[in-house]
């Protein structure tokens, strides 16, 4: 309220409240796979960047806006406001890990591993699941005449008989190196023993701790996408020749969302990130078959290109980079 004189003039005028200390509520972000850390986080860089004249805190809502940009080349082409990403989701394969940890390393491990997996574990619940999984995947293939598949008898018939058929059939699914969800859960629950082992490391490039970090600490949230299983993706950032990343990660993504190479995808990520607008996502890959759905459906998007990765069509469009170093944010 501000009391005038007769005159206008302003004798009294209310006092400004002072910047408004509470953490963001939940119900204002909303993501899926959330950790509580990162709201925290968040906040922790929304009170830096408002010492520093950088940063504001939206009066209603919370919503962070910043003074910053991070358009570079094609980045940016979808962002209307030029503001910084309010997250990011990253491919694992090609971007954050070498391709061959997956094929020299992941694949034969599992591939070794899977009838002695079975065996030692077969009455557990988990490996039941596996097994009806696996069962009703192999009833497709049979159905679609998928070279490999042979038909798993029923439990009647005797535990090693069984086993011996699945082992077949994941062997097959391992070789066509198919995206499905049943062969990747059960390689998840191969892998987490070989982890827990210590019989197998997780190797990331040597520039993404520090981005990861980077991105945690400036609130950007950062999720990982993979047609590996969420459980298999963990398992990567929990046991790194860098230590444990997963206190940078905010969530995980796998193929039950979707087709990477497909535009509904991205759409259900972006829905589950509670963002305003698709574009306050970057998603970086190195397929560009999944870059072009992920930009279809509003995302930014930025390639990458490690050693090892497969040669890129020319005039795709997209920006690329060979480091998170180079990443503009």
């Amino acid at each position: 309220m501000y009391v005038l004189s007769p005159s206008r003039s302003i004798l009294l005028s209310p006092l400004l409240k002072p910047y408004l200390l509470k953490p963001p509520k939940c119900s204002n972000y909303a993501p899926l796979f959330i950790k509580a850390e990162c709201y925290h986080s968040l906040f922790n860089a929304d009170i830096k960047l408002h010492k520093l004249g950088l940063n504001t805190m939206h009066p209603r809502h919370g919503r962070r806006t910043t003074n910053t940009s991070f358009k570079a080349g094609g980045l940016g082409s979808n962002n209307e406001t030029g503001s910084s990403p309010r997250c990011v989701v990253l491919d694992i394969e090609g971007t954050t890990t070498p391709i061959s940890f997956v094929t020299d390393v992941l694949f034969p491990y599992a591939r070794d591993n899977v009838r002695m997996h079975l065996e030692e574990t077969y009455d557990s619940v988990y490996t039941q699941e596996d097994i009806k999984l696996l069962r009703s995947q192999v009833d497709d293939d049979l159905q679609n005449g998928v070279v490999g598949a042979v038909p798993v008898p029923s439990d009647d018939k005797g535990k090693d008989e069984v086993i011996a058929a699945l082992v077949a059939n994941v062997e097959a699914m391992i070789k066509a190196d198919r995206k499905i969800t049943s062969l990747k859960q059960l390689q998840g629950h191969i892998w987490r023993t070989g982890f827990e082992k210590n019989e197998i490391k997780g190797v990331v490039y040597d520039d993404v701790p520090g981005a990861l970090e980077r991105w945690h600490a400036s609130g950007v949230k950062v999720y990982i996408y993979s047609s590996g299983s969420r459980l298999a993706q963990r398992l990567i950032f929990g046991y790194t020749n860098h230590g444990d990343l997963r206190k940078h990660l905010c969530g995980f993504f796998d193929t039950n969302v979707g087709n990477k190479r497909e535009t509904k995808s991205y759409i259900e990520i972006s829905e589950s990130l509670g963002v305003d607008k698709p574009s306050e996502i970057v998603f970086i890959t190195d397929v560009v078959q999944e870059a072009a759905a992920a930009k279809a459906a509003g995302l930014e998007v930025i390639i990458s290109v490690r050693p090892g990765n497969g040669p890129l069509p020319e005039n795709h469009g997209f920006t690329t980079i060979n480091s998170f170093t180079e990443v503009p944010f």
